[in-house]
């Protein structure tokens, strides 16, 4: 079994790691709020939009990078990806054995490099010199040929590797992976990004659970049920049965909702000829309703938390229902 002294040195270690990549992310903010890093910066976003995201623009973002470098670049991709700005990876030596034909004029090149000098990056970097691609380098020099050749440099600031060989990729590879959530997170924001945007491009996982609308899951059209002011008791429990909601919404003539009847509803008026009697004389009126454009999530903590609690919402727009979603809707798809 691992001794108490080899536990305090695994502790030690950690601790040693994550104050030094700490203190890498320190300084890279520092260098992006005041130093020369702030108008590369810029450049680069800007460059990344003119690529992605301006009028009629059609192009990527290329990342590329070779071993620990090229692991970062591909995370880097599939963030730009996941919040609207098209971008994948390209590794440098497919590239010189054809994957080249994966870049094109119209797109904007993003390679990572901590020295400037990795050799498998060369035929990209004349590939973007040759076609006039905007060449954006992350590297932590200054004075080398992935700089030079880059049409903007974004150059991390000088700090130690967390290795105490000084040799494995460590806080430079955080600082990388940071810069280039920086990057993202710059177009999401430029682009306007909205939540809705998120959902249509993360259909599957607990994400998209917590962004379905109510409008993804609610009951339309003929499923409601409907029934208007007049219509006699005895009917408006065929339909009650019928759609096996356990509510029924009353609808005037002008297509607003008046009212619901419940199950409550049925309960207070079974002494009373309750057949015989109107809708509009056993509704509960000025119902809760909630709005097609709401979150599930919201929908469900809206029929749980409300005193008395109810099973189901009509969805409203300009007074009209438009859909009736069911607690167990809400539950079925994962909302919770």
């Amino acid at each position: 079994m691992t001794g108490d002294r080899e536990r305090s040195g695994d502790i030690d270690a950690a601790v040693r790691v994550l104050s030094m990549e700490a203190d890498g992310l320190r300084s890279l903010k520092e260098a992006l709020r005041a130093g020369p890093m702030s108008a590369a910066f810029v450049h680069a976003a800007d460059l990344i939009e003119a690529a992605t995201g301006g009028d009629g623009a059609t192009g990527r973002v290329i990342d590329t990078g070779m071993g620990k470098s090229g692991h970062v670049a591909r995370k880097i991709a599939a963030t730009l990806a996941s919040v609207g700005t098209p971008a994948q990876y390209v590794h440098p030596g497919e590239a010189s054995h054809g994957d080249l034909g994966m870049i094109t004029t119209r797109d904007a090149v993003v390679a990572l490099s901590n020295s400037g000098e990795t050799p498998e990056l060369t035929d990209i970097v004349s590939y973007c010199a040759r076609f006039e691609i905007p060449l954006i380098a992350i590297t932590g020099r200054d004075e080398s040929a992935l700089s030079d050749a880059a049409t903007v440099a974004l150059i991390l600031p000088p700090a130690p590797e967390a290795c105490p060989l000084g040799l494995a990729p460590t806080t430079s590879t955080t600082m990388m992976l940071a810069l280039g959530d920086a990057l993202a997170v710059a177009q999401l924001e430029r682009k306007g990004f909205t939540s809705d945007d998120f959902q249509v491009l993360h259909p599957g996982g607990k994400l998209a659970q917590r962004l379905l609308r109510v409008s993804d899951i609610m009951h339309k059209g003929e499923a409601m049920p409907l029934v208007g002011p007049e219509d006699r008791m005895s009917d408006v429990l065929i339909v009650m049965t019928a759609k096996r909601h356990g509510c029924a919404g009353v609808v005037g003539l002008d297509g607003s909702l008046m009212g619901v009847i419940t199950d409550g509803d049925l309960r207070r008026h079974m002494e009373n000829e309750l057949v015989e009697r109107s809708a509009a004389d056993v509704m509960t009126p000025n119902p809760k309703t909630i709005r097609p454009e709401a979150l599930a999530a919201e929908a469900l903590a809206f029929m749980t938390n409300s005193r008395p609690r109810f099973n189901g919402v009509f969805a409203v727009r300009d007074g009209a229902p438009v859909g009736f979603v069911h607690l167990h809707d809400c539950l079925a798809a994962g909302v919770a």
